[in-house]
């Protein structure tokens, strides 16, 4: 990969990712730099969740009940200063070749609509590609896409190749600005988890962790407060995969095997209206990586490491 290539996959992999969130929520806006959300990155350096330490005590929330098929105590992070809730962003122990590729599995509480239109928010083909791959994989779901595809969800969430973790239910922010996506508070955050959790147990998947992925990865102090209570561990990422509204996987798959490192999350999209070439770039991903002497993990053995 040429360094003009790899400069022009990453400036697209910037821009693309702005664009994603902001159609995720069916909304567009750009956030205010001066403001203290930390959106689409990973945790800013020194936040009061930052330094938490790695725990294997199980959280308290539905997803961690012990179910067939999934694992009894998925690890989770103890919480951060004054019990804020913890955030993973890549695994601490970066000498063991593991990388964990998540999927967001997005759709807004108000989309139904173009759902029943014809609109693709779902990715069969991305799924079964990582079957046949063999490739172990961390879904990031929202409730309201459980209801939409429920015999998908209950498909994946009951394939021990994969563990559901929750992406809010209604894809609105935690914090603002977020993209232009509507604002939940703090009372309506909470319940926002609960609900997905909810959605999950309705269609059936049982391989869910007690994991939690905030729309947009927007968050501030105030969001990751709302959610103490959740017994949950927020996942950021380190790698960006650009995958979102890319039209060229090669791209894609070049700005993910350029940015992945020994412990590295990568995030990518489970939703082909918005990411159509996430599964040839995913095809390519995967041999090049264990070529390279890497291990795809979930992300619950990262956290576990």
């Amino acid at each position: 990969m040429t360094n003009s290539v790899r400069k022009v996959a990453a400036a697209a992999a910037v821009a693309v990712l702005g664009a994603a969130l902001a159609a995720c929520g069916g909304g567009a806006g750009a956030p205010d730099a001066g403001r203290e959300a930390r959106m689409g990155t990973p945790a800013a350096s020194g936040s009061a969740s930052a330094s938490a330490s790695a725990s294997a005590s199980a959280a308290g929330s539905p997803a961690a009940s012990p179910q067939a098929g999934a694992p009894a105590k998925p690890p989770t992070m103890a919480p951060g200063p004054n019990g804020l809730t913890p955030v993973f962003e890549r695994a601490k122990q970066q000498t063991d070749k593991t990388v964990a590729l998540t999927f967001d599995a997005d759709m807004t509480s108000d989309q139904g609509p173009r759902a029943a239109g014809g609109e693709h928010f779902d990715n069969p083909a991305l799924i079964s590609a990582l079957r046949t791959l063999k490739v172990p994989s961390t879904i990031f779901m929202t409730g309201r896409w459980a209801e939409e595809y429920p015999d998908q969800a209950k498909s994946i969430g009951t394939d021990p190749n994969f563990e559901i973790a929750n992406h809010s239910y209604s894809h609105h922010a935690f914090t603002s600005p977020c993209y232009g996506l509507p604002v939940l508070d703090t009372a309506a955050a909470r319940a926002d988890v609960d609900r997905a959790f909810a959605a999950f147990r309705q269609a059936g998947a049982v391989n869910t962790v007690p994991y939690f992925r905030f729309p947009g990865g927007c968050y501030d102090d105030q969001s990751l407060r709302a959610l103490s209570t959740a017994g949950v561990t927020a996942v950021q990422w380190d790698v960006v995969s650009g995958d979102a509204f890319a039209k060229d996987p090669v791209a894609v798959a070049e700005q993910v095997i350029a940015g992945v490192k020994p412990g590295s999350v990568v995030v990518m999209h489970c939703t082909r209206s918005a990411a159509p070439v996430t599964e040839e770039a995913v095809r390519r991903i995967v041999p090049e990586l264990r070529k390279r002497g890497y291990r795809f993990v979930k992300v619950s053995e990262l956290i576990g490491k």
